[in-house]
């Protein structure tokens, strides 16, 4: 299973107890998983087109616990601003009935069960990405809107000839699964989460340790190369005390950093002296190089 899967499967067995909320979340079932006609009484008529069972049974389940299904649909109607045309029923393009969302509960409400239907969210372990698809703009910005209410970062973009609505940020994906009641999802992702930062510091100081070693490596071979030759062609008798000491140390340790090559000196030197000699000579080297 998906994580996105995984989302959905724990917001499916939420069941809130107000009813508010539930007829939040019955219309935002109805309004993106739902077909609206008359029959020929003309009645209305609802079908719930999910391909997910799981999302048929919640619909039914919320209005056996708000109120009798027949009334219901008159109510949802009245409720998602349903209007007469063709001899059908069609939900205008602007989004939800503010009414149905007045309250922060029902907003969270209204969130879960949109997730349920038009969302989806990729696998965190690869990246962070949750989204929402809308056939209308107005419907996009409204849930941007109800996004932004509650201090989540998303943004609009279309897509073909849809709108979505995106998250990209893992905090602000956290946050938005806590909103819609998803705390083991958010659990999980928080540990993916805290594993990848971890994983990301070690492969970080790795790298940087090793292009230190690399680097360190290619200097001491430089100095030794560059000390070499100075014996050849200059020799160290010709060479101050100090560096002649140094040029001796580095070709007899040629693998030991320069704060403890400075520990072998008598009397000791730091990291900067050591740097500063075999600077000086690297300069003969080059200068007689030249000749």
């Amino acid at each position: 299973m998906s994580f996105s899967a995984e989302v959905k499967s724990e917001l499916l067995n939420i069941i809130p107890t107000g009813r508010h909320c539930q007829l939040a979340e019955i219309a935002a079932m109805i309004y993106f998983s739902g077909t609206v006609s008359l029959n020929k009484e003309s009645r209305p008529k609802i079908f719930i087109t999910a391909e997910n069972e799981a999302i048929r049974r919640k619909y039914f389940t919320l209005l056996e616990k708000a109120f009798n299904i027949e009334a219901g649909d008159r109510i949802i109607l009245q409720a998602l601003r349903l209007y007469r045309k063709e001899e059908q029923l069609q939900a205008i393009c602007e989004g939800i009935s503010s009414l149905l969302i007045k309250n922060t509960c029902c907003r969270r409400a209204y969130l879960r069960s949109t997730f349920i239907c038009i969302g989806s969210m990729s696998n965190p372990q690869g990246g962070y990405h949750l989204e929402f698809v809308f056939n209308f703009e107005q419907q996009a910005k409204q849930l941007k809107d109800i996004l932004n209410g509650f201090s989540v970062d998303s943004k609009i973009t279309k897509r073909k000839k849809y709108f979505v609505v995106y998250v990209k940020e893992g905090a602000s994906i956290v946050d938005l699964l806590n909103i819609m009641g998803a705390h083991n999802a958010l659990l999980r992702l928080e540990t993916l989460r805290v594993e990848k930062e971890v994983r990301n510091s070690v492969n970080r100081k790795v790298n940087c340790e090793a292009a230190n070693i690399s680097k360190a490596v290619t200097a001491a071979a430089r100095q030794i190369e560059e000390i070499i030759f100075i014996k050849d062609k200059v020799g160290f008798a010709n060479l101050p005390a100090n560096l002649k000491q140094i040029a001796e140390l580095r070709l007899e340790y040629p693998d030991i950093a320069m704060q403890e090559l400075g520990a072998l000196l008598n009397p000791p030197i730091g990291k900067s002296g050591v740097n500063h000699r075999l600077r000086k000579l690297s300069e003969i080297a080059k200068a007689n190089f030249l000749k």
